[in-house]
């Protein structure tokens, strides 16, 4: 049976039935998805039309080109097929329909091997830890190579633009301020209202200044101020570099004999290393006079004994401990952001996926970080 000739099929298709129980489906012509092929149904109406089938072949020797629009309809025909218990041929298909028919099946079969959602613990652990040591790997050689910018910057050989550097410290330094003010003064107030709710019941309320200036110099200080630089600049940083890759700028500057890691990374590092400890000092301050508010106000105590009790609190090593947390933060926050911005893919999300990533971990390293200097002052006594 052929179908029904029109001006504008160039496909055909016979039912031929050589034995009892078996069909040939004859396909010649195009079958693209331009050529308006025919339903899968009409073609099994007319294989149902007969005897009862077992078993279905095709021929395809007289077929002058197809594409997806004959794997649609086989697919569907083979499900039919599969469904009504006929055993389906597929010998007289190209190969290459063949290769692709066997892979979907080979997809979709009960037997076959679980998808990667669905593999056992084990192999679930194996592949995370497998992903852990290449992040790892990646991510100590991107260290290594900003350790030899930052050795080529002490040798006076690094090779970027100094007017890059003053930008990035504009941006790290002077219009980070207002953040920066803000979340200090408050915390400096939660930390000295929270300590005074605890310490009236002592009557210790003298003690609020002593537990302000030991927390905002030591630990919120650096803490917060290098959390919002992560948030702030390690973000910009990522999309920075991200949108760098998108437009193959840096391939661009490979192509040149530029050091990416140079020309771009080691401004960005050096300007958030400089400026977060500065950001820092400026950050407590502001968080021990929110405390200070509180203390008058709440507690009525008095503003110079206030201030007095912190002086008195304070020591070098406190300070010189906040310093290094924050230079060491900062160094953190910028390698994260510049890193993940180096490794961004080539598309808009991409650009976006990294700038979340970048303040992940630079979060993640900034707590790592603040633990394991606490356990290596307190085992220095300091």
């Amino acid at each position: 049976m052929t179908a029904p000739p029109t001006v504008d099929r160039s496909w055909e298709f016979r039912i031929d039935r050589p034995a009892e129980g078996t069909v040939v489906v004859h396909l010649s012509g195009s079958w693209r998805l331009r050529d308006r092929l025919p339903d899968t149904a009409d073609i099994q109406r007319e294989i149902d039309a007969g005897p009862p089938v077992h078993r279905l072949s095709f021929d395809t020797r007289e077929v002058t080109g197809w594409d997806s629009g004959l794997l649609s309809l086989l697919w569907e025909m083979a499900e039919h097929t599969a469904q009504a218990g006929i055993e389906l041929d597929p010998a007289g298909l190209p190969a290459d329909v063949q290769h692709l028919l066997s892979l979907a099946s080979a997809a979709e079969a009960p037997g076959a091997p679980p998808a990667p959602g669905q593999s056992s613990w084990l192999a679930r652990v194996g592949t995370a830890a497998l992903a852990a040591s290449a992040e790892a790997g990646r991510m100590l050689g991107f260290v290594g190579e900003a350790a030899v910018a930052f050795g080529a910057f002490m040798g006076r050989r690094a090779r970027f633009l100094r007017s890059d550097l003053a930008l990035f410290v504009e941006e790290c330094g002077a219009r980070a301020l207002p953040i920066v003010s803000l979340i200090s003064f408050l915390v400096g107030a939660i930390v000295a209202f929270v300590g005074a709710a605890q310490l009236q019941r002592f009557g210790a309320e003298a003690y609020v200044a002593d537990l302000v200036a030991i927390a905002t110099v030591r630990e919120l200080g650096p803490i917060m101020t290098a959390i919002i630089m992560a948030g702030r600049t390690g973000a910009a940083f990522a999309a920075q570099l991200g949108t760098m890759q998108v437009n193959e700028e840096i391939d661009a500057l490979q192509t040149t004999g530029l050091s990416p890691v140079e020309f771009l990374v080691l401004p960005r590092v050096l300007a958030l290393s400089l400026m977060t400890p500065l950001l820092t000092v400026y950050g407590a301050v502001l968080g021990i006079l929110g405390g200070a508010c509180i203390a008058v106000t709440v507690l009525h105590v008095g503003f110079l004994g206030y201030f007095h009790a912190t002086l008195d609190t304070l020591s070098l090593a406190d300070c010189g401990l906040g310093l290094v947390k924050g230079a060491l933060f900062g160094v953190l926050v910028a390698l994260a952001g510049c890193l993940r911005g180096s490794e961004s893919g080539r598309s808009a999300a991409a650009v976006g996926q990294a700038a979340t990533a970048a303040v992940v971990l630079g979060i993640v390293l900034v707590i790592g970080a603040d633990a394991l200097l606490d356990m290596l002052f307190h085992a220095l006594g300091a």
